[in-house]
């Protein structure tokens, strides 16, 4: 085959080649440039719109082929350059509707790799992050624009190293922000666009701030594009900050209320001790379904995920929280994508923006804060005309207030109730496991606090009745033997504390920066304070790491309870390490030794044999060691000649395999001898056993025809029953002891005298007593 040979090209056809690309952008700026918005209204596919061919081409690849209304509405007054305010339900294309434009915008100034970040995409999530940059890499792969995403939890190094030379960067805003502060390489005086995606949620979860720090950095002359799925005071607050005589564009004319038109809602009212209960019998019924079952905190997530994991429904189960760590969180959403049949208990973390293919199933165990949550979290199913089915448990004081809401927002639930044949009750085996397990118990216990500190928190008081939380058959429904004691409520209600102070403070301290945390426990000359100084090297901060385990701190404070009591505690805490604190190595007389007579033979045969002990714990082999003490196999420091003259590979191969062949050859013989003997004891016991049971019987049978025979009525009933077995014991057969409950029936009986032969039968006895009775 010839090789292909690359042709050089030229001064003179480069300078054509610019020439024509050139010419391809003033092109497309044109195209753009005259386009009519009202005529871009009914296009329907995105060859209608004057995009360029790598564009076009990464689309089509992709099967994105017909636009939906939010993108159709919005890519042209982005081409053009204009600040845009949209608003679309879930699910309905977004991240297209601001991806494309991106590409087009930086295309149409020719941005290249010197010129920096020209587009910052903001996401609230991890995971939405992660989702936008996979779907910019398939739409944009034949553009030669560079992308990146700097998230939490990844390599910090790695992202400052290469965030300068990124032309699309993708991130979160806490690591974004973080980035501007400490990057040296990250410039953004030259940015050109600003998206901000689920703008809402970005301020829901405590961005406020943050998000302002960064639009304050950025340079004024931008565009920016702003997309929520529901219009907030803070979201207007936000856009009059960062938008610029914006256009706003909405698909419906009242978007809290939009949800998929192929999606089924229905409704349980279900108490809360019975919800867990409720779920397990759920998921039983739906085995053969995809499915997410949303809750309010992660304790929860935690907790439930443990629990129905030791009780194995029959589907594999999955969990996504806040608080896992980021290659957890990103494992678990590839498989959830790509799996067929699967559940997943996940917090609102997945409510925002996530494309799961092929959800069956929206469980929402928790009620949602509000019509916007609920909204999110069943859009994560019946996605762009696909069928889906969402569940909501409502609790018996939420079940009018929040259907109400949902009523004022147009979204009408279907009631149901649980049929009373499918209905399980798991609540005796989550006891028994949290019996059982500490660690589960200790789940069960914060996954409590955290729901109820849920229902402290929201706002919605009409909806949100703390003071008919049933708490302790909640913590019975959990398996605790109690509901633990929640020190902030009982602040709360002696006045001691402010509920909004208290939240504050706990967003703020969850919010707060670790750097400047770090900086706060430092003195005046930039030293460590002194109680900071003790964790120096990694594994001491390791070591003071909080929650090792699930019960690091409980078994600490149980170790430090349990301690042996005695008078010279701490003298022994300031000895050495390296003292002997035993002196008495020598058996004693008094002390109980083993007891050998308690030992089978063959555990006591296996202990004193070396051969057989050896044989337990494998063969051992011989090791060298080389300069630096590391052991190694004999063969791995063997020089080549030393090898060479054993003689050719190939035989020593040949030569060891069929001398192992004779060692299993030797060995199988006798292991089927040794089954052999195994079988033929076996069966000579048996045949022992059987022995012994015929000659008891035939000794049953001879006692039984020469039975002793037994006066009754006889003025000494004693001594006829010890001469009557003093004879048999003389012909050396068994004697029948006589039956007590006769002595005194043959007492009563003084008239006559009644001769039997065998009194062993229950029948002749009955009618015996009935002709002493009656004769």
């Amino acid at each position: 085959m010839v090789k292909k040979t690359h042709h050089k090209l030229t001064t003179k056809e480069k300078k054509d080649l610019r020439d024509k690309q050139k010419e391809k952008v003033e092109n497309l700026r044109a195209k753009v440039e005259e386009l009519d918005i009202d005529e871009t209204k009914k296009f329907t596919q995105f060859d209608e719109l004057p995009l360029s061919h790598n564009t076009a081409k990464g689309l089509k690849e992709s099967s994105f082929v017909n636009m939906t209304d939010i993108q159709r509405d919005t890519i042209p007054l982005a081409l053009k350059g204009e600040d845009i305010l949209g608003a679309a339900k879930t699910g309905s294309g977004k991240t297209l509707a601001f991806l494309i434009p991106v590409i087009e915008r930086l295309l149409h100034q020719s941005w290249n790799e010197y010129d920096g970040v020209g587009a910052l995409i903001i996401s609230p999530t991890r995971e939405l992050a992660i989702q936008t940059y996979e779907v910019l890499l398939k739409i944009g792969k034949y553009n030669t624009f560079s992308c990146g995403l700097v998230i939490g939890g990844k390599d910090y190094a790695y992202e400052e190293e290469r965030i300068g030379k990124i032309n699309i960067l993708i991130g979160t805003p806490g690591r974004l922000l973080q980035h501007m502060d400490q990057s040296a390489s990250l410039v953004l005086d030259n940015l050109q666009m600003l998206i901000l995606d689920e703008a809402d949620r970005i301020l829901d979860m405590g961005f406020k701030k943050t998000i302002d720090s960064i639009v304050g950095n950025l340079p004024p002359q931008r565009q920016t594009l702003l997309f929520s799925a529901t219009q907030t005071k803070s979201v207007q607050d936000l856009a009059r900050l960062s938008l610029t005589s914006p256009k706003y564009i909405s698909t419906s004319s009242e978007m809290e209320v939009a949800t998929p038109a192929s999606l089924e809602q229905s409704y349980l009212v279900v108490p809360i001790p019975e919800k867990i209960s409720v779920l397990w019998s759920f998921i039983k019924t739906h085995l053969k379904s995809k499915i997410i079952v949303f809750a309010s905190s992660s304790k929860q997530v935690h907790f439930i995920y443990e629990t129905f994991r030791k009780l194995q429904p029959g589907i594999s189960l999955m969990k996504l929280h806040g608080r896992q760590k980021q290659t957890s969180r990103i494992e678990t959403t590839v498989k959830f994508s790509k799996a067929q049949y699967c559940c997943l208990f996940a917090t609102d973390v997945v409510a925002r923006g996530l494309d799961f293919p092929a959800i069956d199933w929206v469980v929402q165990l928790d009620c949602p804060e509000d019509s916007a949550t609920y909204i999110h979290r069943v859009g994560r199913c019946a996605r762009f005309g696909r069928p889906g089915k969402s569940l909501l448990m409502l609790a018996p004081s939420e079940e009018e207030a929040f259907i109400s809401r949902l009523k004022a927002k147009k979204i009408e639930l279907n009631k149901q109730s649980v049929r009373v044949s499918k209905k399980k009750t798991i609540q005796d085996k989550l006891q028994s496991l949290c019996f059982q397990s500490p660690e589960l118990k200790y789940l069960g216990q914060k996954a409590f606090i955290s729901y109820f500190k849920s229902i402290l928190i929201q706002k919605d008081k009409d909806v949100f009745k703390v003071g008919e939380f049933p708490s302790e058959e909640y913590a019975t429904s959990l398996g605790l033997p109690g509901a633990p004691k929640i020190k902030l409520l009982e602040k709360i209600k002696d006045g001691s504390a402010n509920l909004e102070s208290a939240l504050d403070k706990t967003k703020e301290h969850k919010n707060k920066s670790r750097q400047l945390s770090h900086l706060s426990q430092l003195d005046e000359n930039g030293d460590e304070l002194e109680e900071e100084k003790k964790a120096q090297t990694k594994y001491d901060r390791m070591f003071n790491r909080k929650n090792q385990s699930v019960l690091s701190e409980n078994y600490l404070s149980m170790n430090v309870e349990n301690k042996l009591d005695g008078d010279n505690e701490e003298e022994e805490e300031e000895e050495d390490f390296m003292v002997v604190k035993r002196k008495d190595h020598e058996l004693r007389e008094d002390v109980p030794q083993l007891d050998t007579e308690l030992t089978s033979k063959r555990a006591q045969k296996k202990a004193m044999s070396k051969k057989l002990s050896a044989k337990s714990q494998g063969a051992g082999h011989k090791l060298v060691f080389d300069d630096d003490g590391n052991a190694h196999e004999i063969y791995e420091l063997e020089h080549e000649e030393d090898f060479r003259k054993e003689g050719d590979a190939l035989e020593l191969k040949k030569t060891y395999i069929d001398k192992e062949a004779e060692v299993m050859t030797v060995e199988d013989s006798r292991d089927k001898q040794t089954v052999k003997e195994k079988k033929q004891e076996k069966k000579r016991r048996r045949q022992e056993i059987e022995r012994r049971l015929r000659e008891e019987e035939e000794d049953d049978a001879s006692s039984d025809e020469g039975a002793f025979q037994v006066v009754l009525g006889a003025p000494d009933l004693d001594n006829d029953l010890e001469q009557s077995a003093s004879e048999s014991s003389d012909d050396d057969r068994p004697a029948k002891k006589s039956k007590k409950w006769f002595e005194k029936e043959a007492a009563e009986s003084t008239n006559g005298i009644v001769e039997i032969e065998d009194t062993g039968k229950l029948e002749d006895l009955e009618a015996l007593t009935q002709r002493l009775i009656h004769g």
